[in-house]
């Protein structure tokens, strides 16, 4: 069955119209036509299946007409990740989606050697690993920031995991155990590594865990994915437990 992430809000037999990019992947990509169904889902009603009312030139419209599965969302993780190249980021955007992470957040270190990013891009990249993986919802893509000014915003009682790759912390599941459930983030570095200063101010933070993620250097996209794995063994749903 074919899933749809949409931004309109749902409910049984209210008429949604699709954009044109959706509208033309169910017509012509995957020849979907009138009285077909899809399943849809917002991040807010559930997943309902619909049904295809009308499929022409100026677009398709459905009508759901029962809800599939209510709203549920996955564990409150946010990966921060410094803005890199953008193949990176939208592969870490990609696999973060597909490994639960409700928010990513793109900061701006010293060491930062991407300037830019699309965030439209990033949201869209977001909702297809979305629509891919069965989630009721999609990543919520933020625009870059400066790490000082994360930093500063920051509430409690969020914890942050700090991947730091000096290699004298403790790995990330010893680092994990005993922690009591929180909202968490992750942060990953640039290809550069922090600065010693960042370091310094990361280590002081009260909320912070630095973890490594193991005796060899990683690039931003393969220490996002494995930090995020790991996470959601030692502290995430993979362990089964229900979220909400």
């Amino acid at each position: 069955m074919i899933r749809l992430y949409v931004a309109a809000d749902l409910a049984q037999d209210v008429a949604l119209t699709l954009d044109h990019g959706q509208s033309h992947y169910l017509t012509s990509v995957m020849r979907r036509g009138v009285g077909d169904e899809v399943l849809v889902f917002n991040g807010r009603d559930g997943e309902w299946r619909a049904q295809i009312e009308v499929a022409g030139k100026r677009g398709v419209i459905l009508r759901p007409r029962a809800l599939e599965r209510p709203q549920v969302f996955g564990p409150d993780l946010d990966l921060v990740v410094a803005l890199v190249k953008r193949g990176r980021v939208e592969t870490i955007v990609e696999k973060a989606a597909e490994l639960g992470a409700r928010r990513v957040r793109l900061v701006i270190t010293e060491r930062t050697n991407a300037e830019r990013t699309r965030i439209d891009r990033l949201a869209a990249i977001a909702a297809e690993a979305a629509e891919q993986t069965g989630r009721l919802d999609a990543p919520e893509i933020f625009e870059p920031v400066k790490l000082a000014r994360l930093i500063e915003a920051w509430e409690a009682p969020r914890r942050l995991l700090f991947c730091d790759e000096a290699g004298d912390a403790r790995p990330v599941l010893q680092a994990l155990a005993g922690a009591e459930p929180a909202p968490w983030s992750i942060l990953i570095g640039p290809e550069g590594g922090f600065s010693p200063s960042e370091r310094e101010t990361l280590r002081n933070l009260n909320y912070a865990t630095p973890a490594s993620l193991g005796p060899r250097i990683l690039r931003a996209d393969t220490a996002a994915i494995s930090a995020l794995t790991l996470w959601q063994a030692a502290q995430g749903d993979w362990r089964g437990l229900e979220v909400s």
